[in-house]
């Protein structure tokens, strides 16, 4: 709880903001390569 109080007395809420879209941006760049990755394998597999 501490730290909760730390946070929203240190940073403004665009930063937040800001913070959160970029780690959903980095979330969104690594599943879509995990997506690709796994259907290049289901597509080799298949053509075995």
């Amino acid at each position: 709880m501490p730290m909760l109080v730390l946070l929203m007395l240190t940073l403004s809420s665009c930063e937040i903001v800001g913070d959160i879209f970029k780690a959903g941006a980095y979330t969104a760049i690594i599943v879509i390569v995990l997506v690709v990755v796994l259907i290049f394998w289901l597509f080799r597999k298949l053509r075995r």
